[in-house]
């Protein structure tokens, strides 16, 4: 008797699972799960780098903002730039972007402070879709020709801080709650 209970839960779980993952709830689900985590302070960047300290940026490249005009690297020279890689399909994705939004808002008017929010959807329609559902203000372009070396990375979601001298002086990979007065901060210092 006991067999039949525990096939009939696993039955169920298995169930609700491949409605998640079928309907396409998973991803927003699982982001909506991990930014209450964010929340909760546990997860804060750490503003000491680690194996990148003062590694020289490479400006070259070029992007698609949401308007359908290109975006040169090269105009972000001589400015402080908060780059974040992030894609519609990744949970942690999802759970930073609420904060790096206040984050946002709370420092959009600082001048040579700049953000650059890059989405590496294969269609971009779905980051403008998602970004317009949420009601996010931040710039966000498109890596259509891809990334240089300064913007790989093994995993997403990855943010990195670019000085005014052209030096990575932030990275991480994984999601993180950008918006603390720690991390304000260290961007205002720059």
């Amino acid at each position: 008797m006991n067999w039949k209970k525990e096939i009939r839960t696993w039955a169920i779980m298995l169930g609700i699972f491949g409605v998640l993952y079928f309907t396409g709830w998973m991803t927003p689900i699982a982001g909506g799960l991990q930014s209450l985590l964010l929340s909760t302070g546990l997860i804060k960047p750490k503003v000491t780098l680690e194996n990148r300290e003062k590694q020289a940026f490479n400006y070259e490249g070029q992007f698609l903002d949401m308007e359908g005009d290109w975006v040169g690297l090269s105009q972000y020279r001589g400015k402080t730039v908060f780059i974040n890689l992030w894609a519609t399909w990744c949970p942690p994705c999802r759970a930073e972007m609420p904060h790096i939004s206040e984050l946002y808002k709370k420092v959009q008017d600082v001048e040579n402070l700049e953000f650059l929010m890059i989405a590496l959807d294969d269609d971009f329609g779905k980051s403008k879709k998602y970004i317009a559902q949420k009601g996010y203000t931040f710039p966000v372009v498109h890596a259509a020709y891809g990334l240089n070396e300064s913007l790989r990375s093994q995993a997403i979601p990855t943010t990195l801080v670019v000085n005014p001298e052209g030096e990575i002086v932030f990275y991480q990979e994984g999601m993180s709650n950008f918006d603390t007065k720690e991390f304000r901060k260290f961007l205002l210092s720059l």
